[in-house]
């Protein structure tokens, strides 16, 4: 029967306090190579480092160390926030179990986490009761409560609508300037060309042309990269 490899023959590298941008149209494997570095796809071959521990075929205590240092933002907040608890809860609820922070300090430091995504009066909130943008933001702060080293962003925007995408751009924009490890995965050529240090462009599940995003956007050599270019920028 025929095999689709959704990724295949691909190599990143990440350095801290980077921004890589992984751009490609849909059903290029963006997402899929995104999942497979946090070991929530399986990777049939290959492996994955962090920090030089292998966490592919590995011990199950560097998977779990993969995962306490790093955080993962989805494309819609709803599948990642819980709706039967307000959004200062669920980031408070995270410091207690796993940095054993007193419920005090813990609801304080939840609130703190959601001013600086600009949401800092809706601890009280639950989230049916926000906006998209304002759910994203939520799941954001959520994120960062865990102080991660690295962060991976999944199509933070592609469920949004233009004026609710520009208040988590905002966001984004603002942890890219704090020099944080970061992975965004995205469509939208103008905002992986505004935050990224280096940008990779997937097609069918390869990588056609990297570089920085000057040279990427400004002088393409690809044709399929041209071509993407060209339909993204007309939308």
């Amino acid at each position: 029967k025929r095999v689709v490899h959704a990724v295949n023959q691909v190599m990143l590298k990440i350095h801290a306090g980077e921004t890589l941008g992984l751009v490609g149209e849909s059903g290029s494997g963006k997402s899929t190579l995104g999942r497979a570095l946090l070991q929530l796809e399986k990777i049939n071959d290959g492996e994955v480092r962090f920090d030089g521990h292998r966490v592919t075929h590995g011990l199950k205590s560097d998977i779990a160390r993969l995962r306490l240092q790093t955080a993962m933002i989805f494309q819609d907040p709803m599948t990642s926030l819980n709706p039967v608890f307000t959004v200062g809860d669920q980031i408070s609820e995270s410091l207690r179990v796993h940095r054993s922070t007193g419920k005090r300090e813990a609801l304080a430091a939840a609130v703190t986490l959601l001013d600086k995504v600009g949401i800092g009066d809706k601890a009280d909130a639950w989230p049916a009761q926000l906006s998209g943008g304002q759910q994203q933001r939520a799941a954001i702060a959520r994120a960062l409560c865990m102080e991660p080293r690295a962060l991976l962003l999944d199509e933070p925007t592609s469920a949004l609508d233009p004026e609710l995408q520009q208040e988590v751009v905002r966001v984004i924009k603002d942890l890219a300037a704090e020099h944080r490890t970061m992975l965004l995965v995205t469509h939208d050529m103008r905002l992986a060309a505004d935050v990224s240090d280096h940008v990779v462009f997937l097609h069918q599940g390869r990588i056609e042309e990297e570089g920085p995003p000057a040279q990427l956007f400004g002088a393409p050599r690809s044709e399929r990269l041209r071509q993407f270019l060209s339909a993204s920028m007309a939308e």
